[in-house]
């Protein structure tokens, strides 16, 4: 009976109806065997982080470290534009064919809603096979996504960028282009003891109405056509940099590029979002976010002992449970900072709570590289790629190590 039941349950449509069921039970026990506790505090205890704009000058103890936020300026390549004219207070964009998602799969599905919005003829699994190729892998990255669009759809333009505000959403979706945010989510099952149940989630936003304060979201989990309110999707926004996928045919870049002005260049549009980031820490010095989304900026600019600090500072007042999961900047910035320590408790709690998170693998594969111990390191690389066979990063690590023998 026992062997009948494991050939049953590789059928696709057995898999299917109760992947999901047996994926909760075994994280559920995992949960008991091993308990989940908080996301772990800097090891050893950090220095006390300073972000100011002020010039740095020497101080006492406690040592301080100093960010000064310069003011985003147009690099070079960024052209001027004309001033987005004014936009009506409501606008609507005709609704995709909406599809649910499969388990773990919001960023294929909402991208395959993208995408049929210009008459794309494909599924989530489309992309899902080519992205996420284990079901029960449970992150696909904002530039993963817009790898496949570029790379499958071709025939339109894909970007992104990050801070962005509700404006830039009305603006474009008043031009005809629906906008995908990455956001947080409120699941509603505990998936092991003292589960916190704060997870990702992707939507499609295709209408804005000033007069209700409200967006009309397409999402893959909740339905079509659902109302979030500006102030709520703001806040959810909040958590992911504030980051915003745009797909539009050709002919409407120069309405893009218009709208976006100076935050074409993406090199401005990421000082503008770290100096977002720095307002907000000084507004609010208790947002977890907002500092983390300081490391994340400053990593983007491979300020990695800055970014180690706001991490730190994140990591102090508290990040939810899945948080590495999806956000890797804490990575880099300790790894890059030699914080051997810091970088294997967070890739051990990041395997704990997703024992197949290929990122976390590949980071902790660098950090036992970093270590000497470059047999544990390839290893890591391996199982990185079992659970991903596309993962390129994977790859590139194997064939450095591998070399440097």
């Amino acid at each position: 009976m026992t062997l009948l039941a494991v050939l049953l349950y590789q059928l696709p449509p057995i898999q299917t109806r109760l992947g999901w069921r047996v994926d909760f039970a075994l994280a559920y026990i995992r949960g008991v065997v091993n308990p989940v506790g908080e996301v772990p505090t800097a090891l050893p205890p950090p220095e006390v982080v300073v972000i100011s704009r002020a010039e740095a000058t020497p101080t006492a103890a406690p040592v301080t470290v100093e960010i000064p936020i310069a003011e985003p300026t147009a690099g070079a390549t960024s052209t001027p534009t004309p001033v987005p004219t004014p936009i009506p207070d409501a606008a609507s964009l005709s609704a995709p064919l909406w599809e649910k998602q499969d388990a773990n799969n919001c960023g294929p599905a909402t991208l395959a809603l993208y995408l049929r919005y210009y008459g794309w003829e494909g599924d989530q699994f489309d992309i899902s096979d080519l992205l996420k190729p284990q079901r029960a892998d449970r992150n696909v990255n904002v530039e993963e996504l817009v790898h496949y669009a570029r790379n499958r759809a071709g025939w339109l333009n894909t970007e992104f960028r990050v801070g962005g505000d509700l404006e830039t959403l009305k603006q474009l979706i008043a031009a005809g282009i629906p906008v995908m945010i990455e956001e947080s989510f409120q699941l509603e099952t505990q998936y092991w003891p003292n589960d916190d149940q704060w997870a990702a989630h992707y939507n499609l936003v295709t209408a804005y109405d000033d007069a209700s304060q409200t967006f009309t979201t397409q999402d893959t989990y909740l339905g079509a056509d659902r109302k979030v309110s500006y102030e709520k999707l703001n806040e959810y926004w909040h958590s992911f940099n504030h980051v915003y996928i745009m797909v539009y045919p050709p002919e409407k870049e120069q309405t893009v590029k218009s709208i976006l002005g100076p935050h074409w260049d993406v090199d401005y549009n990421r000082q503008h979002a770290l100096q977002v980031a720095q307002e907000d820490t000084e507004r609010n010095p208790d947002d977890a976010y907002a500092w983390f989304n300081l490391g994340t900026n400053l990593v983007y600019f491979e300020r990695y002992h800055e970014a180690a600090g706001a991490y730190d500072q994140a990591r102090r007042l508290g990040l939810p449970q899945r948080m590495l999961r999806y956000q890797f900047g804490p990575f880099f910035s300790y790894f890059h900072t030699r914080r051997m320590d810091d970088l294997k408790a967070l890739t051990d709690y990041a395997l704990q709570i997703t024992p197949n998170a290929e990122e976390a693998l590949l980071w902790q594969g660098w950090m036992m590289f970093r270590n000497g111990d470059k047999n544990g390191a390839v290893a890591n690389f391996q199982q990185a790629l079992v659970e991903n066979p596309f993962y390129e990063d994977a790859r590139y690590a194997i064939d450095f190590v591998q070399s440097s023998q």
